[in-house]
């Protein structure tokens, strides 16, 4: 199979024993408790989306407690103290979005599949009366400022915590998604440009359902999370995996370059060009 930037091809763990490299057997196996044991749960929680539907492959769903989970999330210090955050553009997190904004913090986030790149939501720029806007994928563009790389790096300096919804999690802090990887993505650009490092603390928001207690073997690029909230509670990680290997040219899918234009950009700056 194929390795994609990004995407789950972790061993699977039972009993203790680590299998030998993953076969394609293993991935059906790993995919299967996402699409077998996560998927039908979720259904009866998520809120469709006016685009997919329930089709959970092709977006992260909210779910009825979200606003359990987002107030679980803000009561975490690592939020607290935090005064710049980057918040994935997931559905279960618009409502931390405005949150964070009513609290006073930047907040960086990406449009859907980073296809338009980075957008900055600063509530000292934006009308308070348009900080519920400023949360929505719809409106963001509308009222925040679109910024490249470079300019993530002059403007913000340091990220204090990064913010994710995903299909399915386990006690490890490794996600199981989609399988595009856009949150892996987004960390080893951000890494790559200095104003994150493999101490900068990362949560994700999800439905109880989606906690798995099944363990993976991650790959060298997956992006752990040190928090799991939920609607019901907070889950601790030790030692979530926190890559430094930067973008992996190599393993990226081939549309991604053309698609992703911060991608595009990073390629410029590590080769010198302007």
């Amino acid at each position: 199979m194929a390795r994609r930037h990004g995407s789950r091809e972790g061993q699977l763990v039972e009993n203790g024993e680590l299998d030998l490299p993953p076969t394609l057997d293993t991935l059906k196996y790993s995919s299967s408790i996402i699409s077998n044991k996560v998927w039908p749960q979720l259904r009866q929680v998520a809120l469709p989306d006016p685009r997919f539907h329930h089709n959970y492959c092709s977006f992260i769903p909210d779910f009825g407690g979200s606003p359990t989970a987002t107030d679980l999330l803000t009561s975490v210090p690592a939020y607290k103290n935090a005064e710049i955050l980057f918040v994935a553009p997931d559905n279960c997190i618009q409502e931390l979005r405005h949150r964070a904004l009513i609290d006073g913090k930047t907040v960086l986030v990406t449009t859907y599949g980073i296809r338009r790149c980075f957008w900055l939501l600063d509530p000292r720029v934006i009308s308070e009366k348009k900080w519920e806007i400023a949360s929505m994928l719809d409106g963001m563009e509308r009222v925040g400022r679109h910024v490249s790389l470079a300019e993530i790096k002059s403007l913000l300096k340091k990220i204090d915590l990064m913010v994710t919804g995903t299909g399915a999690i386990n006690h490890q802090g490794l996600r199981f998604g989609k399988g595009h990887g856009f949150f892996d993505l987004e960390w080893a650009m951000l890494y790559s440009i200095g104003v994150i490092d493999r101490i900068t603390q990362t949560a994700a928001v999800i439905h109880e359902c989606q906690v798995l207690d099944e363990e993976f073997m991650g790959e060298e690029w997956d992006t752990g999370c040190d928090f799991i909230v939920t609607n019901q509670r907070v889950i601790e990680v030790n030692g979530a995996s926190k890559p430094s290997c930067g973008i992996l040219w190599h393993n990226l899918q081939n549309e991604m370059l053309e698609d992703i234009e911060p991608l595009r950009e990073l390629k410029d700056m590590q080769s010198g060009r302007p």
